[in-house]
């Protein structure tokens, strides 16, 4: 049940990151990707820890602070164009092993 709640919050989250890009430009969140880049290393220490391919080629980041616990994640187009989608305190580097075959938990 656990895995099926994941896959659903992960796959919701993708398709809100793909929907709310036009969103993100209206409201002036993005930039290019190498102004993006380097405002959050700068101002809050971050950097690239994760990325996925999302829909429509847009890539998908998370960066983030180890000593802060700062995150933030972004969405590329394949124009160059990058829009902060979401940010937030408290972030966790983690390695989970996926559950074994058959452990429906």
């Amino acid at each position: 049940m656990k895995r099926t709640f994941l896959t659903l919050t992960a796959g919701l989250g993708l398709s809100i990151c793909a929907t709310s890009v036009a969103q993100a430009q209206n409201l002036q969140h993005c930039a290019t990707r190498d102004l993006v880049v380097e405002r959050l290393a700068q101002k809050y220490g971050e950097s690239r820890q994760a990325l996925g391919l999302g829909t429509q080629g847009a890539m998908v980041e998370i960066f983030a602070s180890e000593v802060s616990g700062s995150w933030t994640i972004t969405v590329t187009m394949p124009n160059g164009s990058t829009c902060l989608m979401a940010t937030g305190q408290a972030y966790e580097k983690l390695a989970e092993a996926l559950p074994a075959k058959g452990d429906d938990a």
